[in-house]
């Protein structure tokens, strides 16, 4: 029973996080950059010149842009979901680079 409650929950919380981080971004939560999940093509097309594609994947784009109003401008362009990317906490320690001076 405690199996079956677990395979339950961990859904739950995978996609809560999810949108909580969702919320968090479209209510004008501070990133250095933006994370967009399975973009168009039309989408990609749609950016405007002043958003710089910082990462890509066959799955997603990480963005950035000197603007404060870069996540509206994603759902504009026809983002359907923009994360927060490039915060320091979501690189686990073991990944960072130790030869980068700060």
């Amino acid at each position: 029973m405690t199996i079956r409650r677990l395979l339950l929950a961990l859904p739950i919380l995978f996609f809560g996080w999810i949108a909580t981080l969702a919320v968090v971004m479209r209510a004008g939560g501070e990133a250095p950059a933006a994370f967009v999940p399975f973009p168009s093509a039309v989408m990609i097309a749609a950016l405007p010149q002043d958003i710089a594609i910082t990462g890509r994947s066959p799955v997603s784009l990480t963005l950035r842009s000197d603007t404060d109003d870069l996540t509206m401008r994603l759902y504009r362009a026809g983002a359907w979901l923009v994360l927060p990317a490039g915060l320091e906490a979501c690189i686990p320690n073991f990944l960072r680079d130790r030869s980068v001076s700060g």
